[in-house]
């Protein structure tokens, strides 16, 4: 089975991700930041570091996809192959960040990767304003994301926002991070959990 969390930058996927894959005891598998060589590149100099990037992670992501499709373990996935797709690279390239010919490279190799994978069982998609998302981050103080601007943030929102209007491939779990804060009340992450084994009832056999 196959679990994914989806959400813009300094919406607690992380967290939840390990939160969750401690609860259930599912394998975690984590979006690579920490090893990323382009991200600092990237927020110093966005348009010469952008389709690089972008590229780094849809080769990460679908790897990700394929090691978890091949487990026999339900998987939990920060953060999904799509939402580069839908979001973040077409997002730069509206920003004039990523040249319509690397946009297009981008997309093209994007198609052909996700014809040869499935989407994931659940989505579960953590909705946050803008002002969560700068509180978020500021509190996590990663260095590479002290540059990133609030109309960036603004942009990626309302990309999520179409994105998850229009999602119907999957089932889809919308959870909103403004009002609850799952990693500091234990009554929070309930109601998270709650929400989704009354989704997975559905997803697994019955025995």
């Amino acid at each position: 089975m196959h679990i994914a969390i989806a959400g813009n930058i300094g919406s607690g996927k992380t967290t939840l991700t390990g939160m969750l894959a401690k609860h259930y005891k599912w394998e975690a598998h984590y979006e690579d930041v920490e090893d990323n060589p382009y991200l600092n590149d990237f927020y110093e100099d966005m348009h010469r570091w952008s389709f690089n990037l972008q590229i780094y992670f849809l080769n990460s992501r679908f790897s990700q996809i394929v090691e978890i499709r091949k487990s026999a373990k339900t998987v939990i996935q920060d953060r999904t192959i799509y939402e580069d797709a839908f979001i973040f690279a077409p997002n730069l390239h509206s920003m004039g960040l990523m040249s319509s010919r690397d946009f297009e490279n981008y997309f093209t190799l994007f198609n052909i990767m996700t014809s040869l994978i499935q989407p994931p069982d659940l989505l579960i998609y953590l909705r946050a304003s803008v002002p969560r998302l700068v509180e978020q981050i500021q509190s996590r103080g990663r260095k590479y994301e002290s540059g990133i601007r609030l109309d960036y943030l603004k942009k990626l929102n309302e990309r999520y926002e179409s994105w998850i209007s229009g999602y119907n491939i999957s089932k889809l779990l919308v959870v909103d991070i403004d009002k609850i804060n799952f990693s500091q009340k234990p009554e929070d992450l309930r109601e998270i959990i709650n929400k989704i084994d009354a989704e997975i009832h559905g997803l697994f056999p019955s025995k």
